[in-house]
């Protein structure tokens, strides 16, 4: 098969985009809450930064709409979705609200906490550095839920589930 290899410069942007995708994230929803109530967004740019402090990192976009708000938010969860919650992926990715009494409720750290996760990590802001047209966000991971389950995937603009070796 041959290979194809480009600079990526704003030319090659969706050369780019798609070289990225070829990697499989685990897909994310982060919940904060604001003076007008609970706000989340879909990102899969998360991971561990550190087990001592036990840090964590997610990049939201500087044009979104929530960017300010997730930045500037003292306290943040990170909910991992089990492999059924593609809808709240999609919801959450297109529209930060849209909470309803049967898909959250206040932990007792304070912040939104969506139901049918994997894991929920609850996370005090540690710090925040912009990066090009991101902000990579730090949060100090302040308490770790989990439960059973196997988590969404996203690659290649799909979402799809994983199969267990057993």
């Amino acid at each position: 098969m041959p290979q194809t290899s480009f600079i990526p410069d704003a030319d090659a942007a969706r050369a780019y985009r798609d070289a990225l995708g070829c990697f499989a994230t685990g897909v994310t929803v982060v919940t904060t809450l604001t003076d007008s109530g609970p706000l989340a967004i879909t990102v899969n740019s998360f991971t561990s930064v550190s087990l001592q402090p036990p840090l964590l990192l997610w990049c939201p976009d500087r044009s979104s709409l929530r960017h300010d708000a997730f930045v500037t938010a003292e306290r943040f969860a990170i909910h991992v979705l089990a492999e059924d919650q593609l809808g709240q992926a999609e919801h959450f990715a297109r529209n930060g609200e849209g909470f309803t009494a049967q898909n959250w409720s206040q932990s007792a750290a304070g912040t939104p906490a969506l139901s049918g996760f994997i894991a929920r990590f609850e996370c005090q802001h540690f710090d925040a550095h912009p990066a090009g047209d991101h902000t990579i966000i730090l949060g100090k991971v302040t308490q770790v839920t989990t439960c059973p389950g196997n988590g969404l995937v996203f690659k290649r603009g799909q979402y799809g589930g994983f199969l267990e070796q057993v």
